[in-house]
């Protein structure tokens, strides 16, 4: 049972929204699914993925929910193959249960690494996760073509999928850019990293046709905006032009543009990406308008499919969906020193190939070929 009298610590808050102990109820909702090995499954008896596990023990670290957040990030340490990867879906008890590999998956433990040493200050903890994100950012690269793009997934064969796509490709790019902060702090400089986000980064806001066509998901839409891949005056526009298919009025955002299904993850998600672009009223608005999904313990719906308002998947709530809330409400709020955090704010620069000033433009390839879809 959490205590509630940590409500009193600098928590986020948004006001007329969301107060700062129903967060702290929020984080521990996600907290009462965590298993006594620190894994963080979608919901109670249900599998865990490594990207969502890490969304979680962020979310538990804005909470100040610590013992909790240090558990899951050794749960994701201790389950790490030895190539540096994680295998895509494990059992709630820790068995495999999809043995691909998720490139995004597996480069989002650079994002909690930095995201808790934002909120903590803690660079022995930082360090201690440092060679695990190491491994798993060379694991990334390793299937990095020579156009920029990444493979979104190895098969349980060892196979590369033969296409990349555009919001895993985003959340990569990002991931590598906490992974270059890390490294930059801890005097390990990685300039090979820092090529390979350019390059992947070059794509996303230059080259889209690059990645498999999935225009229709929500997180195609905003990802490149949400990631820093895209912002300024392009970051808007793309949200402008997808504002109408993907944002159902006063309730939500739509996964799936052509639905009337609203999910609280892709909402929050959404938040983020127009807090990126200083959208603050438009974002607290969309905010607002998602806690429609929430419970009275704190817990939220995956999705709710309107206008029967029936919550869909039927009665699930996800630890990830409360996750990804808690990070909406720290941006709009700017509680924490990680509030910044999807805004780019402490995050290298990422290189433009397509700046004829980048000393290293001449290595953008003047014509993408999609020769791996």
């Amino acid at each position: 049972m959490i205590d509630m009298v940590r409500a009193s610590a600098d928590l986020p808050e948004v006001a007329g929204v969301l107060t700062k102990e129903e967060l702290l109820a929020t984080g521990s909702a996600i907290a009462a699914v965590q298993r006594p090995d620190g894994m963080i499954p979608w919901f109670e008896g249900d599998h865990c993925d490594p990207w969502n596990h890490v969304e979680s023990a962020m979310a538990l670290t804005v909470c100040g929910l610590h013992d909790e957040a240090l558990r899951a990030y050794d749960w994701i340490i201790n389950a790490q193959l030895g190539d540096g990867s994680w295998f895509n879906y494990y059992f709630a008890d820790g068995s495999v249960k999809d043995a691909r590999l998720d490139t995004n998956v597996c480069a989002y433990i650079a994002t909690g690494a930095w995201h808790h040493f934002l909120v903590t200050g803690a660079l022995d903890h930082l360090e201690r996760m440092w060679p695990a994100v190491e491994r798993a950012v060379e694991f990334v690269l390793r299937w990095q073509g020579s156009d920029g793009s990444i493979a979104w997934a190895i098969d349980p064969a060892g196979r590369r999928e033969r296409y990349s796509l555009l919001a895993g490709s985003s959340s990569i790019f990002h991931s590598l850019r906490c992974a270059i902060a890390a490294a930059e702090l801890l005097g390990k400089e990685r300039p090979h990293w820092e090529l390979a986000a350019g390059r992947l980064g070059h794509l996303v806001r230059h080259h889209p046709e690059t990645f498999a066509p999935k225009s229709e998901f929500a997180m195609d839409w905003y990802y490149p905006v949400l990631s820093g891949a895209l912002g300024g005056p392009d970051g808007a526009k793309r949200i402008e032009q997808g504002w109408e298919a993907f944002v159902l009025a006063g309730s939500g955002v739509r996964c799936v543009s052509g639905s009337n299904w609203v999910t609280a993850a892709e909402t929050a998600e959404c938040v983020l990406a127009l807090d990126a672009l200083g959208v603050e009223a438009a974002a607290v608005e969309l905010f607002a308008a998602g806690q429609q999904l929430r419970l009275v313990d704190g817990s939220y719906w995956t999705g709710l499919a309107f206008p029967e308002r029936r919550s869909f998947p039927a009665d699930e709530r996800t630890t990830y969906t409360a996750a990804a809330m808690v990070l909406a409400a720290d941006a709009l709020s700017r509680a924490t020193p990680a509030s910044g955090l999807f805004r780019g704010e402490g995050l290298p620069a990422p290189l433009d190939l397509a700046d004829p000033d980048c000393p290293l433009a001449e290595t953008c390839p003047r014509r993408v070929e999609r020769s791996n879809v």
